[in-house]
């Protein structure tokens, strides 16, 4: 299947929501990595997203030129191509983006699509994140809602983190404390400057507990209930069951329960990157360690063209990562959920 079309993706959106699911949104970083994503989607039989960040797309540049948009186009290009090969469908999104980084990033893949648009093709993404949570919520706003138009044009969804997400994510950190908790008056600020869908369709990533990288069940206090609180603070006033899609973020170390609850609640897309991260490199440290004389010329021998051939070790990485992906697909309930 290809890539999603605009119609399909918010057919994938509205279906997670009814069916109390959520897609997996794997970062990736290169074509191995993608192909690792999609292999996983395919195998659980799960529609997807794969997105690519500040930082990831940065890499995909190559570090001559470091170039963030030619990066990103060079790998969605290529995954409009190979997911063809694949019987899913797939969204592709840009992941954190700071106001920093606009210029250099989100505004010129924007005009990337609207130009496709207007030349009666689909839009190169299908969503892209504005992270103002950097920013007072009113100057975050403002930037949402000019992004939104623009998103509009292409049409393409706009997914906005409004509060702050704890620990770090290329660049952007904020510190774990109790700030990390959205309220009903930041949703409702919200609304009123984005509406609730007649100006365009966004995923809404709230704070609710949530922290980037690496910690263990238990070390972070994360509240998925408070989703419901801010659902429900919505429809009374607007009169619209559920109005938001929310985006769960720092989902590293998530209980299934958590997980469960935050998708009776919401939540249609999940970020995942850590673990798919040290899945695809565990195996490759595994290699290593394993063939140690044939990946190195030791003591003045030749090593092993077989075991030090990126082949090689790339074929495991791309089956641990996929693995994951499909465990994924699993915990978020997306398992056998592909549109036919």
């Amino acid at each position: 299947m290809p890539i999603a079309t605009p119609e399909v993706y918010n057919e994938m959106l509205d279906r997670a929501k009814a069916g109390k699911f959520a897609y997996p949104a794997i970062n990736v970083t290169s074509t191995q990595t993608l192909h690792a994503a999609l292999r996983g989607f395919a195998e659980a039989e799960s529609d997807g997203i794969v997105q690519i960040s500040t930082g990831g797309a940065e890499f995909l540049g190559g570090q001559y030129s470091k170039d963030m948009v030619s990066g990103a186009v060079a790998l969605a290009e290529f995954a409009h191509i190979v997911a063809e090969k694949y019987p899913v469908n797939i969204a592709l999104h840009t992941d954190h983006c700071p106001k920093d980084k606009l210029d250099g990033y989100v505004r010129p893949l924007l005009k990337v699509s609207q130009e496709r648009v207007a030349a009666g093709r689909t839009p190169l993404f299908q969503s892209h994140m504005w992270d103002g949570s950097a920013e007072v919520l009113d100057e975050n706003l403002a930037i949402a809602r000019e992004l939104l138009a623009e998103a509009v044009k292409a049409k393409i969804i706009l997914e906005v983190e409004i509060t702050p997400t704890g620990g770090e994510e290329d660049g952007v950190s904020h510190e774990i404390n109790d700030e990390l908790y959205t309220t009903v008056s930041d949703v409702e600020r919200t609304a009123e400057a984005l509406g609730l869908g007649e100006n365009g369709r966004y995923l809404l990533a709230a704070s609710f507990g949530n922290v980037h990288g690496v910690y263990k069940p238990g070390n972070v206090v994360l509240r998925p209930d408070l989703l419901r609180e801010l659902q429900d603070g919505i429809a009374a006033k607007s009169g619209k069951t559920d109005p938001f899609d929310f985006v769960f973020h720092g989902g590293s170390g998530s209980t299934e329960e958590e997980i469960r609850t935050a998708l009776e609640n919401g939540v249609v897309k999940m970020n995942l990157d850590t673990d798919t991260q040290y899945a695809f490199t565990r195996p490759v440290a595994d290699h290593m360690f394993r063939n140690y004389d044939g990946v190195l010329k030791i003591d003045g021998e030749v090593g092993n063209k077989k075991t030090y051939d990126p082949r090689s070790w790339g074929k495991l990485a791309e089956a641990g990562m996929a693995k994951r992906v499909t465990e994924a697909c699993a915990n978020l309930r997306s398992t056998g959920t592909k549109l036919k």
